[in-house]
């Protein structure tokens, strides 16, 4: 390879240039193994449509695995257990959808247009072309148009009205095939719209039969519910009077063990209570709790005024006995004083003196 490049002050552009060299030879498909094919034997397939690494059919839900990753056996059974209820789901709907009935002698069923508007119905599968852009290329000038040189003479022919089409003639045929298909079509319009009729006519009466069938079915349910009723009732009242003989049972075993275990006790508990004081004499307690606590309270307001006279009598008393004491406790100062002045006389002549005798045989 060789690189050209531009002169250096030129505003020329980069270009590349290589030596002319052959092409080396090469397959078309490169050789690999693939894991899906058993053999483990390289592919010779010239044609994809032999080639079983290609899918067919619908691949918008398709769950592809990959190459190295084994399936899951529980998967796998999980797989088939859904598709096993829906084909059994498909089934039901299709048993419980209602069907035409069969055709009568003469006629067959056949897919019918019921749509406002006409549509084609074809097998075919429906092709649409896709185009890829190409690089641009310059338009190409157009081609002129080609005129033959003139030879000959310029020959006319004159041809007057009605020489080479009539009307009248020629448009027979055309309408009487636009009228024979317009009948055609408008007969087998009305055969549709008859069987149609017949149909709408045998799926009412079948929706009737249907509805009959449903009353029925509702009544026998109804009727089953009741009678459940009934016995879920009866067995309930059964259990009823049963508990309520039980208990009976109960209640007069417990009434004859009472009787017979206080058959004992009335008369001690009749005892007891006499003994301890519930049944008593209306008189002696009228006595006890009426007239002897009023006894006590006067005799207690009796007793209050006695110690109250004491009381006055003991504060008279005191009040005597101190002013006695406070008199004989002057006279005893007064005495000696007295004493003390005798004293100092008796130094001369010491006699007994029969005044403090007295005195102090008065305060004795």
């Amino acid at each position: 390879m060789a690189a050209v490049l531009p002169p250096k002050g030129d505003g020329g552009t980069y270009t590349f240039a290589s030596q002319p060299r052959a092409v080396q030879e090469r397959k078309k498909y490169r050789e690999t193994r693939d894991p899906l094919i058993q053999n483990d034997v390289p592919s010779q397939y010239g044609n994809i449509m032999y080639d079983r690494r290609i899918v067919r059919g619908n691949t918008y839900a398709q769950h592809t695995l990959p190459a190295s990753a084994q399936p899951d056996p529980i998967e796998i059974q999980r797989q088939q257990e859904n598709k096993r209820r829906a084909m059994a789901r498909k089934r039901a709907k299709e048993q419980l959808r209602p069907r035409s009935p069969e055709a009568v002698e003469g006629r067959k069923h056949i897919d019918v247009q019921t749509e406002l508007y006409l549509e084609e119905l074809s097998d075919r599968v429906e092709e649409a072309d896709v185009d890829c852009q190409t690089d641009a290329f310059l338009d190409r000038p157009p081609s002129p148009l080609f005129i033959p040189a003139k030879t000959g003479k310029d020959v006319a022919t004159q041809i007057l009205e009605g020489d080479l089409f009539d009307f009248d003639i020629e448009v027979k045929p055309i309408l009487e095939v636009l009228v024979g298909k317009t009948v055609e079509q408008a007969l087998l319009e009305v055969m549709e719209e008859e069987e149609l009729s017949n149909l709408r006519q045998q799926q009412r009466a079948f929706e009737e039969l249907r509805n009959a069938e449903l009353v029925e079915q509702q009544r026998l349910e109804e009727q089953e519910r009741r009678h459940r009723e009934e016995k879920e009732r009866r067995m309930k009242q059964q259990h009823e009077v049963l508990k309520k003989e039980k208990e009976t049972a109960e209640k007069i075993a417990a009434r004859a063990f009472a009787q017979s275990y206080l058959a004992d006790l009335v008369p001690s508990v009749f005892g007891t209570l006499a003994d301890n004081g519930y049944f008593y004499d209306p008189v002696e307690r009228d006595v006890e709790q009426g007239f002897m606590p009023w006894l006590m309270e006067q005799v207690e307001i009796q007793l209050e005024k006695s110690e109250l006279g004491r009381m006055v009598l003991d504060g008279i008393i005191r009040e005597v006995t101190s002013n006695r004491l406070d008199l004989y406790s002057t006279a005893e100062d007064k005495a000696s004083s007295t004493t003390q002045a005798k004293s100092n006389t008796e130094n001369a002549a010491p006699e007994p003196s029969p005044d403090t005798t007295t005195v102090s045989k008065f305060i004795y």
